[in-house]
């Protein structure tokens, strides 16, 4: 495996970003987002070094994105 999907989370009230990858159980946290995800690189180590390379690839899963045409506005009153 490559490449790795991560999702980078913005913390709007503290600054900062947390770094994740969707289905594995580990985080990191930084000032930027370079130190989000070399942070979540050493989490990601340690997850694998604890459970097993097999464990972590057996939870990466690629999700079927799709657009539906929803108004969230209007979800709001239903």
């Amino acid at each position: 495996m490559d490449r790795l999907t991560i999702e980078l989370i913005p913390d709007e009230s503290l600054g900062g970003f947390t770094a994740r990858v969707p289905d594995i159980p580990a985080y990191g946290e930084g000032e930027t987002e370079e130190q989000a995800i070399a942070d979540l690189r050493e989490a990601l180590a340690g997850y694998i070094e604890t459970f097993g390379l097999e464990d972590a690839v057996s939870r990466i899963s690629s999700p079927t994105l799709r657009q539906v045409p929803w108004n969230l506005a209007e979800l709001g009153h239903a």
